[in-house]
């Protein structure tokens, strides 16, 4: 360490002391943070980009705001010069990462990891640069260890570190079971940057176990050991809970625009500042300025959640998309008026009962709107569904269709009927 920073130029010294303050900008913590340091001085030193990876199990088909977080930390690294390791856990997923899980996940098929991980690809660059980014399957290197190679990975790591793990630990302490396969994830997780040989690894505040072992077993191997950082969780739209595609609670980054701005919308005002800092590319002094508005009063928070969601939708659609969706949410929501274009959806005049009725619940089942009859019950009687603009709280009521129908779910959804023989 020293004989590189005496190595150093002013130049350089100043490089380093720039590179350092992006990468620490919404960090929760960097471990350790004097490896940080030594890997970025060495890099301007030898003029080597660093080796940044991330490892991403295709467990959902879609990726939220919430990966956004670690996604654009990983898109300054490429703007420092970096370049980018994103690892697709094609192996790992099958069997799932059990950080935070209070039981066994189940594990998933070749042929669903396969398609989620399509949809990754296909949705990663809309916030990472290609040219800066290498795309891994980690079942290249995982595939091929031998049984004695996989028992000498097993043995570098006792049951006791694994039992450290807060989850293990819980589940242990309360008699849960813990399956053998699941300590492998960490195992599988950490060799993968003994094979890519990674400097740094990112991942969120629920991964710091997990990126820890990938020092471990470089240690273990002879490997330059990795330094790690963690980015804070964003809760998600029930402002509780992690956000996540199970819960219900989430922003999808491919959403369509109306929807990611209505979702955005509906977020809880204590979130706000925390999305635009973490999840937006708006500069330093307006984050400010905004927090300030909105502590001092100055500044209302529903001005500031629109400002949020038309900045969402603007990073993931583009200007003319965020203006769109803003008009449509002023009108729909503000206005109480319906879309300019609505979405046509056919009905072929076979399903229909009685000559041109259908019972509202199954409509609303056969338009697509929802996705069982117990699910389309619950939003009638709730009060959320209207016909032609009038509310129908009666599930079972036989409704007369016409071509041209209007069906609306709560705030954000109209479907225009149109009738097909």
């Amino acid at each position: 360490m020293k004989a590189i920073k005496q190595a150093l130029t002013e130049e350089q010294r100043q490089e380093v002391s720039r590179q350092l303050a992006v990468i620490k900008q919404g960090v929760a913590e960097m471990i350790p943070e004097d490896r940080l340091g030594e890997l970025v001085e060495t890099s301007i030193v030898e003029g080597r980009p660093l080796r940044i990876k991330l490892g991403m199990d295709p467990s959902a088909p879609d990726l939220h705001i919430g990966h956004a977080v670690v996604l654009r930390k990983l898109r300054q690294f490429q703007e420092l010069g970096h370049e980018v390791q994103l690892i697709i856990g094609d192996f790992t997923g099958r069997i799932g990462d059990p950080s935070g899980k209070s039981e066994t996940r189940k594990q998933l098929s070749e042929e669903a990891v396969a398609a989620n991980a399509k949809t990754y690809q296909e949705q990663v660059f809309r916030i990472l640069d290609p040219a800066r980014t290498t795309v891994y399957y980690n079942s290249d290197w995982l595939n091929r260890l031998t049984f004695p190679e996989t028992l000498r990975l097993a043995a570098s790591v006792t049951v006791a570190r694994m039992l450290e793990r807060d989850d293990f630990a819980k589940r242990y302490a309360s008699g849960l079971p813990i399956g053998i396969h699941e300590f492998f994830y960490p195992l599988m997780q950490g060799y993968d940057s003994v094979a890519l040989k990674t400097d740094i690894e990112l991942g969120g505040t629920d991964q710091t176990f997990n990126l820890l072992m990938g020092r471990t077993l470089q240690k273990e191997y002879g490997v330059s050991t990795q330094a790690a950082i963690t980015m804070p969780l964003m809760e998600g739209l029930d402002g509780v809970h992690k956000m996540s595609k199970s819960l219900g609670n989430y922003i999808g980054i491919a959403e369509p625009p109306h929807e990611m701005y209505g979702k955005t919308m509906s977020m809880p005002d204590e979130l706000m500042v925390k999305t635009f800092r973490l999840v937006t590319d708006l500069e330093a002094p307006e984050l400010q300025a905004l927090e300030d508005g909105l502590s001092s009063g100055a500044i209302h928070p529903r001005d500031a959640k629109m400002k949020l969601a038309r900045t969402l939708v603007r990073q993931f659609h583009g200007e003319s998309q965020a203006e769109e969706a803003e008009r449509h949410f002023v009108a729909v929501f503000q206005q109480n008026a319906i879309p300019e274009e609505v979405e046509e959806r056919e009905l072929s005049l076979d399903v229909l009962e009685g000559g041109a009725t259908m019972r509202l619940d199954r409509l609303l089942v056969h338009l697509g709107l929802q996705a069982s009859n117990a699910e389309a019950k619950r939003s009638i009687v709730q009060g959320a569904v209207k016909l032609n603009e009038v509310k129908r709280t009666e599930p079972n009521e036989q409704v007369a269709l016409r071509d041209g129908d209007l069906v609306q779910i709560g705030k954000r959804k109209f479907v225009r009927l149109v009738l097909r023989a």
